[in-house]
């Protein structure tokens, strides 16, 4: 079901630019923790994520763990920034958190996104996942990746499905509903 054999490109210690048509994506900058903790309390937000607000302080550990994913593993998350605005409006990338989940999903490479709730509807994150999973295709020995997402999150299930990912289990994590979907590695749809 799940191959756990993430093998990164050490040589990456921190995010490229990736750019698309209305995104870039880069890695986080001190000044996108105002934006950033602002996401994070917002209730139409983090209703998907766990369902509580978190401090500006966690906020700042989140940049600084999904920064420190590019140098420990040669992948990680990017901030994405709307090219229209220059803001911060979300994150997108990989990553391997080493979950206490069941199934286990560590060693695969897990792709998630969030994106500020005023840009939501936009297709923002099917743009920035495809970009994402471009990258992946070309930097992972294993094609195959997986996400987890909460069970009445509807829209990610959505870009997930756009993408490929395929349902291959319902558990909790957290106290929490979520569906683990996995993108076979011959899957070759970029949505």
């Amino acid at each position: 079901m799940l191959n756990h054999s993430i093998q990164p490109t050490p040589a990456l210690t921190q995010a490229p630019v990736l750019e698309t048509e209305r995104l870039v994506l880069r890695g986080y900058r001190p000044d996108d923790l105002a934006e950033f903790a602002a996401m994070h309390r917002d209730p139409k937000f983090y209703r998907y994520l766990g369902g509580q607000p978190i401090s500006r302080e966690e906020s700042w550990r989140r940049i600084l763990t999904q920064q420190g994913h590019w140098t420990l593993m040669g992948f990680g998350y990017w901030a994405v920034e709307e090219k229209s605005t220059g803001k911060f409006i979300g994150s997108v990338g990989f990553a391997d958190f080493n979950r206490d989940i069941k199934p286990s999903i560590s060693g695969v490479p897990e792709i998630g996104w969030v994106l500020a709730p005023r840009v939501h509807g936009m297709g923002y994150a099917t743009e920035a996942v495809r970009a994402v999973l471009a990258w992946g295709n070309r930097h992972f020995q294993t094609k195959e990746t997986v996400c987890i997402i909460d069970s009445d999150n509807v829209p990610s299930l959505r870009v997930a499905q756009k993408f490929g990912y395929q349902e291959v289990a319902r558990t909790t994590y957290k106290e929490q509903p979520i569906v683990i979907l996995a993108r076979p590695q011959e899957a070759d749809t970029l949505g």
